[in-house]
């Protein structure tokens, strides 16, 4: 039983460190959550004809820069969605909501998604600012470390 407490000690200690370099840009994400992340370039000289792409704000390149380094990325988060049939953004936040310990990497894999995914796909940055995923899941790691790390004090 002592060996259980232990390795789960060590477990938080590991997703704490990991945490907490993204929590910094918590207060950022809940400010603009539901809100548009990007515009489109509209620099000088572009012709009608060509193809606009979006700019985004420096603080959210630097979270998705930092979380991407990060140990808390999942190359295969789509297995992570296909195995917990989750489709939509109704069904990636009940999943968040529905998260403990036991289903971080199911935190992880929606997180993945919108980091990893958007260097692909460009819009899903955005969306996951304007959809409150970012912040939903980086509070539901927090909530579930500072629980789990209060237990163990």
């Amino acid at each position: 039983m002592e060996q259980k407490t232990e390795y789960r000690q060590q477990m938080i200690g590991e997703y704490r460190q990991m945490l907490e370099p993204l929590l910094r840009y918590l207060p950022w994400l809940e400010k603009n959550m539901g809100k548009t992340a990007s515009r489109s370039y509209q620099g000088q000289g572009i012709a009608r004809s060509s193809m606009s792409f979006p700019v985004y704000d420096a603080t959210l390149m630097g979270f998705v820069k930092e979380a991407s380094a990060s140990a808390l990325m999942d190359r295969n988060y789509s297995y992570i969605y296909s195995r917990n049939r989750i489709k939509t953004h109704d069904d990636e936040r009940r999943a968040i909501a529905a998260a403990d310990l036991a289903d971080w990497d199911i935190l992880r894999g929606i997180l993945s998604r919108y980091v990893l995914g958007g260097m692909t796909k460009a819009n899903l940055w955005g969306e996951a600012v304007q959809e409150k995923i970012f912040v939903l899941v980086l509070r539901q790691m927090r909530t579930i470390v500072e629980y789990w790390d209060k237990g163990q004090r």
